[in-house]
């Protein structure tokens, strides 16, 4: 079988199997209802939050999609900064690239892309809106966690398994360093199609919207975390008593190790695995599908090794402003991949490989 017809065959296997993990959190929390005989559909309900938080947390919570997240990334970054995790590798272009890819989803099309999904939503699904406000909290928390991160796995798989799509996400893997930046380092198209955005709309207009944020929340520190220039998983490696809990933490959650894996420009050292380690928030869809590599170390160098600095904003904008480097993925005539191993265009990742640690 060629390696092409091969991904086809993984990519239809492991889609089919998703319905499945998409359907079950729905079928496991009506089973809890039949059990214990609830049927809070038939009460009224409103979104409240099952916890009380510090006021400045909620305040933070509450604000999360405005000036919250923002806010925490600012906090992580200069934290970053200020440890000098960069060291010299933050030019001027790749700091305006960086800076460009934070600010304009935030500011422009995100609170555009919402305002839009929120006036559609009434003419697409009229009399709907609060309709699932009567789902508990920490159900539509579970619900929407599956559904969202198992969407962006495939968002994520695909743009680095079907050929066309990767110019649409190479911008987040040309920094030769990781950093928090990272988190948000991705071309127009990508992000507008994000399928988060207009998920989180869509809840917040049916009466989730409260869970929705929360799931975000979460979902951002784990996210930002993971790209950052801090090992924090570290310590649960090195230490043999936290063992048992970083086997279960790296097949969970991404961490700095399994997603810096993914960022690395080489596989040559045992270590890199850009061909896998797709999970944003949970790293368990790596596990399913066989996409994951876990080694517990973090790799030497980063980015793609056919890396042409391009220009800030044809790497943000590209297809509607072209580099001027020649043979780059991304000038007017350039290769849809350029990449020095022409097995990783086409072929279906490897199969789980997970090296033990002692």
């Amino acid at each position: 079988m060629s390696s092409a017809k091969n991904a086809t065959v993984n990519i239809t296997r492991d889609a089919v199997t998703s319905i499945f993990i998409y359907a079950l959190p729905v079928a496991l929390m009506f089973v809890y209802f039949k059990i214990t005989g609830q049927q809070p559909w038939n009460r009224a309900a409103g979104e409240t939050l099952p916890f009380k938080a510090p006021a400045p947390v909620e305040n933070v919570f509450k604000n999360l999609r405005t000036w919250g997240l923002p806010l925490l990334t600012l906090i992580w970054g200069i934290i970053e900064f200020s440890a000098g995790l960069y060291k010299n590798k933050w030019n001027k272009n790749e700091a305006m690239l960086d800076i460009v890819c934070f600010a304009a989803p935030k500011l422009v099309f995100r609170p555009l892309l919402v305002y839009i999904t929120l006036l559609v939503f009434p003419y697409v699904l009229p009399g709907q809106q609060n309709a699932f406000s009567w789902v508990p909290f920490w159900w539509a928390c579970l619900i929407i966690a599956v559904a969202d991160d198992l969407t962006q796995y495939w968002y994520h798989r695909l743009h680095h398994q079907v050929p066309w799509l990767w110019r649409f996400h190479r911008t987040h893997h040309s920094a030769d360093y990781m950093g928090m930046a990272m988190a948000g380092r991705q071309n127009f198209i990508y992000t507008i199609f994000f399928s988060q955005i207009y998920l989180t709309s869509a809840l917040t207009y049916l009466g989730l919207g409260y869970a929705a944020l929360f799931v975000g929340g979460v979902k951002s520190v784990i996210t930002l975390s993971a790209h950052s220039s801090i090992p924090w998983d570290r310590p649960f490696y090195k230490y043999k008593l936290l063992h048992p809990l970083a086997w279960i933490l790296e097949r969970t959650i991404s961490t700095p190790a399994t997603h810096h894996a993914h960022h690395a420009d080489s596989m040559d050292d045992g270590i890199g695995y850009y061909k896998g380690n797709f999970g944003n928030m949970f790293f368990i869809w790596d596990i399913i599908f066989g996409t994951a590599k876990i080694t517990r170390q973090y790799p030497t160098s980063y980015g793609i090794r056919h890396y042409k600095e391009e220009e800030w904003y044809a790497q943000f904008l590209w297809p509607i402003f072209k580099s001027k480097k020649e043979g780059s993925e991304l000038s007017a005539d350039g290769p849809m991949v350029a990449d020095l191993e022409p097995s990783n265009n086409t072929e279906a990742v490897a199969q789980i490989k997970v090296v033990p640690q002692g």
